[in-house]
């Protein structure tokens, strides 16, 4: 019964964002999923800025394909989300995964400040984890897959750089399934904001080492990247979202999966190339939105492509994890 009261609630809100949103203009839903999300099905939401500005072509496409196939194979409906020409996409096709694995940076990295511009003005952007958790919860879609979430970033203390992500994590309720961080942030600073801002963060696993993206864990003291938690089941994970929603709790949850250590990269030849690739981009003045691509790019050439592959695998990683999170959600639903 609460649950029932809670989907009602969940509901009237994500209708509200699409009414707000002109969502018979603005917004366009596979049949699939709209199906599966009447009927509590589970559906696992992915970001296209992974597509556009995560991997260079055509590993962008064929991973994002991947990606989908292995939601699928958990038994979950994949839905990656984008804008097209000033529509709000919940799912794409083959033809629209191909135009943002060809266009890459071309299409606008769209966070929350640049989504009332892009529709405005009709024009095309791939999500980022914040937009796509904005777009996930209008649509009613509670987990959501992606390769790292942003964060702080080293010298934030004078560039006050700080990743949209972590303020979205603070007021949306949609889970976040990832390999923690990108490793070009700064780790600790970054869950110190995710305490702030009151967001449940969780390792998937059985140690609460926050990880490191690239590699299972970051590398620092002790105690300096634990997560507050640790989980071992889909199934907790699943328990955990649900109670989120029925305390309404109105801000997202992290879980952090560390990359299977046969896929993670070597930590020492990693940092090494973080290091040199944040130097770079200091002397470049690269700053903003054009860093974190510039990063993982410059990174993947310093180390020969092995930060590209351990991406590929993390992403396949979280992509099972969270689609079995989104069956053991959609279970417990059926069963309120």
């Amino acid at each position: 019964m609460l649950w029932t009261k809670q989907r009602a609630l969940f509901t009237r809100l994500a209708i509200h964002r699409f009414s707000a949103l002109s969502i018979a203009e603005k917004f366009t839903i596979t049949p699939e999923i709209k199906d599966a999300l009447k009927r509590n099905g589970p559906v696992v939401a992915l970001e296209s800025t992974i597509i556009s500005h995560g991997m260079p072509y055509p590993q962008n496409v064929e991973t994002a394909r991947s990606v989908e196939a292995i939601v699928r194979e958990q038994g979950a409906i994949p839905a990656t989300i984008a804008i097209l020409n000033g529509k709000v996409h919940i799912g794409l096709n083959d033809d629209q995964l191909d135009y943002f694995g060809k266009n890459g940076p071309a299409a606008i990295k769209a966070s929350r400040r640049d989504l009332p511009v892009i529709l405005a003005q009709g024009k095309s952007g791939a999500t980022t984890v914040a937009s796509t958790m904005i777009l996930a919860r209008a649509a009613g879609i509670p987990v959501f897959v992606t390769g790292g979430i942003g964060g702080v970033h080293r010298g934030a203390s004078e560039s006050f750089d700080i990743s949209a992500d972590l303020t979205e994590l603070g007021r949306t309720p949609v889970a976040v399934v990832c390999a923690g961080v990108k490793s070009i942030l700064d780790i600790p600073k970054t869950l110190e904001v995710l305490e702030t801002q009151g967001v449940t963060v969780a390792t998937v696993g059985t140690t609460r080492q926050f990880p490191a993206f690239y590699t299972p864990n970051s590398g620092f003291d002790v105690g300096a990247d634990m997560s507050p938690y640790h989980i071992e089941t889909a199934q907790d994970a699943a328990k955990i979202i649900l109670a989120n929603h029925e305390l309404q709790m109105n801000s997202g949850i992290v879980f952090a999966v560390p990359i299977p250590k046969e896929s993670a990269a070597d930590t020492k030849s990693i940092q090494e190339a973080i290091d040199t690739a944040i130097t770079e981009a200091r002397t470049e003045n690269i700053k903003g939105k054009e860093e974190t691509p510039f990063l993982l790019k410059r990174i993947a050439e310093l180390t020969k492509g092995e930060s590209l592959s351990a991406n590929i695998a993390l992403v396949k990683n979280n992509a099972k994890i969270g689609g079995q999170i989104a069956v053991q959600l959609s279970q417990l639903k059926q069963q309120t």
